[in-house]
């Protein structure tokens, strides 16, 4: 018998209350013990610690169990080379398995793959058509995407009424590119201080990547400047 085996139900909700050294230790005794649940959410919380390897192993893991969410990972760390080789062609095929198993994060990364013909054929009917069924659960990223579809004319005819209306959707939602997307609309439509508040959001939710990105393009947009300080105070909340 395991630790967590000895447990009830209310000494596990005690210690996930707990300390953060508390719900570290029962995850990762419920990772070792086999509890494909543990194993993904352990798995999350070495990548966050930046030991990708590890992180790897577990997520292979959970998945070796059906755990859809760690096959996406799977699939991501394969995607972005997270403690693997990257391969396009497996973390495409991860995604796939995980869209189809009716995983929103899975739908959007098959998505992406489809579009970008990333691992697999690029199909950008297919790719929206996934991107609908994400959005439809919510998914904020999966809106952000579709309103590129129709600022940049792919599958669909070119409308940036529509287009902007999604990215404002998308923003409200948190997802830290539709954000900025819709800052870009906001510019374009002389509402430079409704744009700011967008961007700062967009600095605050974003990565360091998307950052270094923003910044340059605000640099050389009508903001300048005031957009760039707007994006990095957002990076310091």
């Amino acid at each position: 018998m395991t630790d967590l085996d000895s447990l009830s139900a209310q000494d596990i909700a005690g210690r996930l209350a707990g300390s953060p050294e508390e719900r570290t230790a029962l995850v990762r005794t419920g990772a070792e013990a086999g509890v494909a649940e543990a194993q993904a959410v352990w798995g999350q919380m070495l990548l966050d610690r930046g030991d990708s390897r590890a992180a790897f192993g577990w997520f292979n893991k959970a998945a070796a169990q059906h755990h859809v969410m760690a096959l996406n990972m799977v699939g991501r760390c394969y995607d972005l080379g997270w403690g693997v080789d990257v391969d396009k062609a497996r973390a495409a095929a991860c995604f796939r398995i995980a869209a189809e198993a009716g995983l929103s994060e899975g739908m959007y990364n098959h998505a992406t793959a489809l579009a970008l013909g990333a691992g697999v054929a690029e199909d950008r009917t297919a790719a929206l058509a996934w991107l609908e069924k994400a959005a439809a659960t919510g998914n904020a990223k999966a809106v952000n995407f579709i309103g590129s579809f129709h600022e940049d004319g792919w599958v669909v005819a070119r409308d940036m009424g529509r287009a902007a209306d999604l990215y404002a959707r998308a923003a409200e939602g948190g997802d830290f590119r539709g954000a900025f997307n819709h800052a870009r609309m906001r510019i374009d439509a002389g509402d430079l201080a409704g744009a700011l508040t967008w961007i700062e959001r967009s600095g605050a939710w974003g990565n360091a990547r998307f950052r270094g990105q923003a910044a340059t393009w605000l640099a050389a947009s009508p903001l300048g400047l005031e957009g760039v300080a707007a994006l990095e105070r957002g990076a310091a909340c």
